[in-house]
């Protein structure tokens, strides 16, 4: 909603002093969303001045028409002579009014006027157009042609009210009233603590039987209907300057008197009203839902096909009108010399003069309104507001204000006949205990206060302790007490709220998977990754990039009703897709020693799809309705993973870089299972996107059963080409709910021994296919609860020295007791115990 400041101080006597910027803070302070003032005429500089035409002539040699004219200024040039003036516009002529801007001026946008030759003539300023001095579109595309009675001479900055601020306000919801200028001035009086003058406060006829003929068959859709007529109106007359200036400033353009008026009203009481030509109606109007198929042209000018929940104004002949949205073309108001429009939109052009309309204002239930709106893609003014909520009760005040104007600006005569449809029923009324805003903001405020903050929003408020409040008519989001808690906390003022920390409840902190989730991302970011969160939709075509099995159970996704992207229609069993795209677009971007990881969850559909419940809105859910709508959702297990390409340590003068491998998206895997306290088996394993002979398989035992839980390694070449990847890039996924499944809770320190430690040293001769996991897990159970740590340190293959198909694994194993210092013989008995056991399940021999 655009807000001149001329306009709003009509309605509330702001202090002379105050700037769009005082008024912004104050509406922001008050909860309004005022997102900009903007500042007209700004950089204008005049002399701007009204003009008349005197001589026109039409110079003929050049590629476009151009006019070389003399226009009288009166004393504005100095000298009283006429200037002489090149314009290439054709919508004015000799005797007309126009507005002149002479050499010296600047308009906005800094261009400065100066005499200057041009077309073989001097130019001594300019004729100006509605652009040109920052109006706005005015539906004309050519000069601005003034009204016969302007005086000659006049300052046109003054006239055209071109120097002006205006609030632009962004209007939620729940606050559908300042969708008009009435309701920003009530803001506003509230906010300075001002009286209000309301223009709604009119006086209005009562209905009578000589109205035009209403009949209302859905009093549930429009609970309200005024129509009134003006007759005789002159085909001649135009809106005059304050009432277009003041339409543009708002951002809707000048079309006609008739539409310019019910879009003026509109804008000041926030009521869409419509104009019908009456000679073009026929019998009564009335009111109704559109018969499933019925046909409509609308003021756009396209036929629409009606739906039965849409809301129509009808005649004899069938719709005329989509209610609160737009007109019909068969009743169009005409105006001969321009195209129209109101309130609702379009702009089709007719070859007659209405000379009589009816005036119709009525008030619609928001939902079918709304829903006819995006029904047929058919956003107006009038649709805005009405989805919003309008005040029910300002529907005759704005059919007065229309008849007014018109009468006074068009040369009509107001008929006697009112009619009015009035559906029964009560107001709304709640009961809010008087402490109540208190208690919602921990604030003191009193019973005084929130009186006083009620009645300022319009609210009739009576009691003590329990307050009855009546809600204004045009306030239909106060529904609950809490409701009228905000009203009294936002003009009091958010930011007076004290800020107060909140006392959390012993033992009600993180849950386990939460902390997890949180160490497992601070061990890899202080491992060197980044964390790249990525959207969860995935194309299915990803699998087959990845070189997953046909029957792979990641091929089974969960399918979304109304993807975001046709492309990606489903959401993801893997978290590698996201990140390895991440990846991609980092390394063309410059950034090729990469390092990333994500926590997140991955979707996995049910073996029975079950229809999801609807959950009541009334009450509490019992816990069996919330199971059940849980049963229906897909699995939603917890993954992380991470991936890496590029160098993974650096070169410089302390040595040589290394490169990133296999054995870093390893290692990432340890990281993750140390800090569920989860002992990871690592193996030798196959699957998907890993290289084949550089993969492991990554293990846990829950409840006694191994489970595989993820894979680490380096990507096979193939899927590195197919999707663009850098060579070599290796990566990891992990199942973040099972490691937490199989882990200990969170992993305690190890104890400090004061005892020395044993180390002894053993190289290990297998055969080739040997995993050097299943040695080491077989070293590992040999030694005992000695052992303290085991670690790989040497892989050496020679056939002449090992044979053929062998290979050399070299262990340092670290042996400690918590209570004494080892002997030799106790170091080397856990020893040979291992060496022992490793010989036995593996066919380990000891290197020579």
């Amino acid at each position: 909603m655009r807000v001149p400041l001329s306009w709003l101080r009509e309605y509330v006597d702001l202090p002379a002093t105050e700037t769009g910027r005082d008024v912004q803070a104050k509406l922001i302070s008050a909860g309004l969303e005022v997102e900009s003032v903007e500042h007209l005429g700004a950089d204008l500089k005049g002399p701007l001045v009204v003009g008349r035409v005197l001589t026109i002539e039409e110079l003929e040699d050049f590629k476009k028409p151009i006019r070389f004219c003399t226009v009288d200024v009166g004393q504005a040039n100095g000298t009283g002579e006429p200037q002489e003036i090149v314009c290439g516009a054709r919508n004015f002529a000799a005797g007309d009014k126009v507005v002149v801007v002479l050499p010296g001026a600047v308009l906005p946008g800094g261009f400065a006027i100066a005499a200057r030759k041009t077309y073989g003539k001097v130019s001594h300023g300019m004729i100006c157009s509605s652009d040109e001095l920052g109006m706005g579109d005015d539906g004309t595309k050519g000069i601005i042609v003034l009204p016969p009675e302007t005086e000659v001479g006049k300052d046109a900055v003054e006239l055209l009210e071109l120097v002006d601020e205006v609030l632009d306000i962004a209007v939620t919801p729940d606050r559908g009233y300042c969708l008009s200028m009435r309701g920003v001035a009530r803001e506003t009086a509230t906010a300075y603590g001002l009286p209000l003058r309301d223009p709604a406060l009119l006086d209005v006829p009562g209905p009578n039987a000589f109205g035009y003929p209403v009949k209302v068959s859905d009093p549930l859709g429009c609970d309200r209907f005024t129509a009134r007529t003006v007759t005789g109106l002159s085909p001649d007359a135009r809106s005059p300057i304050w009432l277009t200036r003041r339409l543009q400033k708002a951002g809707m353009r000048p079309v006609s008197l008739a539409v310019d008026v019910t879009n003026y009203v509109m804008l000041e009481l926030g009521q869409p009203l419509h104009a019908y030509d009456r000679s073009l109606v026929q019998g009564t109007i009335g009111v109704r839902r559109a018969e499933q198929g019925e046909k409509l042209t609308t003021l756009d000018g396209v036929q629409r096909t009606l739906d039965a929940e849409d809301l129509v104004i009808t005649d004899e002949r069938g719709p005329i009108g989509l209610a609160g949205v737009m007109g019909g073309a068969d009743t169009e108001i005409a105006d001969l010399p321009q195209s129209r429009t109101d309130s609702t939109g379009g702009t089709p052009t007719l070859d007659r003069a209405t000379s009589e309309v009816v005036v119709e204002a009525a008030h619609f239930d928001p939902v079918p309104i709304a829903r006819t709106a995006r029904r047929h893609k058919l956003s107006s003014e009038a649709s805005r507001r009405f989805e919003r909520g309008v005040d029910p009760q300002a529907a005759a005040a704005a059919a007065q204000r229309t008849v007014d104007l018109l009468v006074l600006l068009a040369g009509g005569t107001a008929e006697a006949g009112v009619t009015e449809f009035v559906a029964p029923s009560a107001p709304h009324t709640l009961t809010i205990p008087a402490d109540h805003p208190d208690k919602v903001a921990g604030v003191a405020y009193g019973r005084e206060t929130v009186v006083r903050r009620l009645q300022q929003v319009g609210c009739d408020v009576y009691g003590q302790d329990e307050l009855i409040v009546t809600v204004p008519s045009w306030r239909p989001d106060l529904t609950d007490p809490n409701d009228l808690a905000e009203e009294v906390i936002r003009l009091e003022g958010y930011e007076n709220l004290p800020v107060t920390l909140p006392r959390p409840p012993a033992g009600r902190g993180l849950t386990s998977r939460q902390r997890l989730h949180r160490r497992t991302g601070r061990a890899l970011a202080g491992a060197g990754y980044v964390e790249a969160p990525n959207y969860p939709f995935v194309g299915e075509q990803i699998f087959d990039q990845l070189g997953l099995d046909a029957d792979d159970p990641a091929r089974r996704v969960v399918k979304l009703t109304n993807p975001l992207n046709d492309e990606e229609p489903a959401l993801r069993t893997s978290l590698l897709p996201g990140l390895l795209g991440a990846l991609r677009r980092n390394d063309g971007r410059g950034s090729h020693d990469v390092a990333l990881f994500e926590t997140g969850l991955v979707f996995k559909p049910r073996e029975e799809q079950r229809a999801a419940v609807r959950l009541p809105v009334d009450r509490r859910p019992t816990d069996e309705e919330l199971a059940g709508l849980d049963a229906a959702l897909p699995d939603q297990p917890r993954h992380v993973a991470a991936v890496l390409a590029g160098a993974r340590e650096q070169a410089g003068w302390w040595g040589a870089g290394r490169p990133a491998d296999w054995a870093d998206a390893v290692e990432a895997a340890r990281s993750v299972a140390a800090e569920a306290g989860a002992e990871l088996v690592v193996r030798q394993g196959q699957y998907g996107p890993w290289h084949p002979g550089r993969c492991a398989e990554l293990a846990v035992t829950v409840d006694g059963t191994e489970r595989v839980v993820g894979h680490a390694g380096e990507l096979h070449p193939r899927v590195v080409k197919n999707l663009g990847l850098p060579a070599r890039t290796c990566a990891m996924e992990l199942d973040l709910d099972a490691l937490e499944q199989a882990g200990e809770g969170t992993p305690q320190a190890p104890g400090i021994s004061t005892f020395p430690v044993a180390t002894q040293d053993v190289a290990l001769v297998v055969d080739g296919s040997v995993p050097a996991a299943d040695v080491e897990a077989a070293l590992r159970e040999g030694a005992g609860e000695l052992l303290e740590s085991l670690r790989l340190f040497d892989v050496y293959e020679n056939a002449e020295q090992l044979g053929e198909g062998r290979k050399s694994l070299a262990y340092a194993l670290r042996f400690r007791a918590p209570d004494r210092t080892l002997t030799v013989d106790e170091a080397s008995a856990a020893r040979e115990s291992a060496v022992a056991l490793a010989g036995e399940r593996t066919g380990a021999t000891l290197r020579g």
